[in-house]
């Protein structure tokens, strides 16, 4: 099927922000607004979040026409806390459990965000397939793409929380 839109700037804002709200909606009963976005980034910028702060970054990737990474970056204490309500688990039980169970839900709920978006690009005419998810924790690092990604970032705030979308895209020539 021959593409029907461009990949600009509006068709990544518009997927990416169906993907966050429907599946934070469905899977965790909160509705994030999108609140702002930082376009064509460059790789020397200062990184989404506060990076001080622990972290834990979900990412998925998509290959096939379209090629590209997303990265959902959570801070720990958010990432637990739809950890806890994903799993219905308590935060006892959390602690309990140990960080693999929070990879675990992190890496899930990525998949799922990163699949509705590649939806929508697939839908548009660029089919793709998505890579298996994988999870950075820690502080103070950043992620640099290569340069000839065409990035764009997203913020979302989820009740009290702030979760960013980092996504990395290229066409496949």
């Amino acid at each position: 099927m021959p593409a029907i839109a461009d990949i600009n700037e509006t068709l990544v804002r518009t997927y990416i922000n169906r993907a966050v709200s429907d599946v934070f909606k469905t899977m965790l009963g909160r509705e994030p607004t999108f609140s702002a976005q930082r376009e064509q980034v460059p790789s020397t910028d200062l990184p989404p979040l506060d990076s001080h702060r622990p972290q834990v970054v979900g990412t998925v990737g998509f290959i096939g026409d379209v090629n590209g990474l997303i990265y959902l970056h959570l801070d720990l204490a958010f990432a637990r806390v739809c950890t806890c309500h994903l799993l219905g688990m308590t935060e006892a039980e959390l602690d309990e459990a140990g960080d693999d169970v929070i990879n675990d839900a992190i890496g899930e709920l990525t998949n799922m965000t990163v699949g509705s978006f590649k939806n929508g690009l697939c839908d548009s005419g660029y089919p793709c397939k998505l890579t298996i998810p994988s999870i950075v924790r820690g502080s103070n690092f950043i992620i640099e793409p290569i340069s000839s990604a065409s990035r764009h970032i997203y913020y979302f705030d989820c009740q009290e929380h702030r979760v960013v979308a980092d996504i990395l895209i290229q066409r496949d020539e």
